[in-house]
């Protein structure tokens, strides 16, 4: 399974999923439009994003791709990742989307098997944009049963990855 962050602001959400990507074992982190690398510029590592992470990010391999002035650099990677036989499952509240834990996988995690998955992830406050969501497989969401209809990113990702590696079919 590979992540794909689109627009993730927070520095803390990213070190947050670097951490459960690692405790997962997601094979890479792609992180696309503003989502921060784990370091600046510079080559520095970013301070908040590695207090949370707690290093994973020196174990979960992470690439920078495009840039906010870039939005169709995602596009381009998610058919890209298709054209390898990835499936594309973006996290949103959405018309189209089905219950995260009514997905159907048909390769269920092994040891020694490759989950073909491609989590995306978007935006704290916009989430995914339309154009994003149509180049899907399907779209999960967690059902709510609260008011605020809402959980932090970095939460949605910890629940529906450890789902996906343990689905069965």
């Amino acid at each position: 399974m590979i992540a794909l962050l689109y627009n993730i602001r927070s520095l803390h959400n990213v070190g947050s999923i670097f951490r459960t990507a690692d405790a997962v074992g997601v094979e890479k982190i792609y992180l696309t439009g503003i989502t921060p690398a784990p370091v600046d510029i510079f080559g520095k590592p970013r301070q908040q994003l590695t207090k949370v992470s707690l290093g994973a990010e020196k174990y979960v391999k992470w690439e920078k791709v495009g840039s906010a002035h870039s939005p169709q650099s995602i596009s381009k990677l998610i058919e890209k990742l298709k054209e390898q036989d990835y499936k594309i499952f973006c996290v949103e509240q959405n018309k189209k989307s089905i219950p995260y834990y009514k997905v159907k996988i048909k390769n269920a995690m092994t040891r020694h098997s490759v989950l073909k998955i491609a989590l995306v992830l978007g935006n704290e406050i916009k989430g995914l944009p339309a154009s994003i969501l149509k180049r899907s497989d399907k779209i999960l969401e967690i059902p709510m049963r609260g008011k605020k209809e809402s959980l932090n990113v970095a939460v949605a990702f910890g629940i529906i990855a450890f789902h996906l590696i343990n689905a069965k079919t």
